[in-house]
């Protein structure tokens, strides 16, 4: 139930956020980038499950989506009971996985670290929920340099308080790569005029580098040895 948030907030941002995030270059970013997932599948940010017709069933095992607010949960519900493969959606924040480690092959975050309150924490939660080998993937609009990029600043707050907090001046792509993760095959675009304001528009995939996994396995060795 959403009883904590204002009218607004509960009935109007989640459609708004939907119908922003079905226009056609989502869309395509979209096309481009979840069919690749393959196994057991973790969606973090699933929203109002706009990803879900770009999965490929022959290759995706199951589909665990994880979302905080319980508006876009039920929007996404319709077109979860309809999959074509094995999916599930639990409510719940990027920062705090409730998954056991090393249990996905495949990560997917589209259009969602803008409004993960704390992304670096997320991150680290993805690195240690994805298997050895495991990909992240992602889509997401970032910020802008020049005239675009003063624009996004001028406008986050008010932004951020229209569309469910997404944040307009973060660089998702950097903070990938802070967090452990070597990056491939990504794609940059510029919005078009009537989407300006999103600035620079990205897609591609992610590794966790060898050396943080090995530290990772290492850390949680020395977890369980203290137990």
């Amino acid at each position: 139930m959403c009883r904590s948030k204002s009218f607004y907030d509960c009935h109007i941002s989640p459609r708004l956020v939907h119908a922003g995030c079905s226009v056609e270059e989502f869309s395509a970013m979209r096309q481009r980038i979840v069919p690749r997932a393959r196994g057991i599948v973790v969606e973090v940010g699933f929203g109002s499950g706009l990803n879900l017709p770009y999965y490929d069933p022959r290759h995706v095992d199951l589909l665990i989506g994880i979302e905080p607010d319980a508006a876009m949960i039920a929007l996404a519900q319709e077109a979860l009971d309809k999959s074509a493969f094995p999916a599930e959606l639990r409510q719940g924040i990027g920062e705090k996985l409730q998954l056991r480690d090393a249990m996905a092959d495949t990560v997917v975050v589209t259009y969602a670290f803008c409004t993960i309150p704390e992304p670096a924490r997320a991150l680290d939660e993805i690195r240690r929920v994805l298997k050895p080998g495991g990909r992240l993937l992602f889509c997401e609009h970032a910020r802008a340099g020049g005239w675009r990029g003063s624009l996004q600043r001028g406008l986050n707050g008010a932004w951020s308080g229209l569309f469910g907090g997404c944040n307009l001046t973060r660089d998702p792509v950097s903070a990938i790569e802070a967090a452990g993760f070597t990056t491939a095959d990504v794609v940059v675009e510029r919005f078009s005029l009537p989407r300006v304001m999103l600035g620079m528009h990205y897609s591609g995939e992610a590794q966790v580098r060898r050396e943080n996994a090995d530290g990772l396995v290492s850390a949680k060795r020395e977890e369980e040895g203290a137990g």
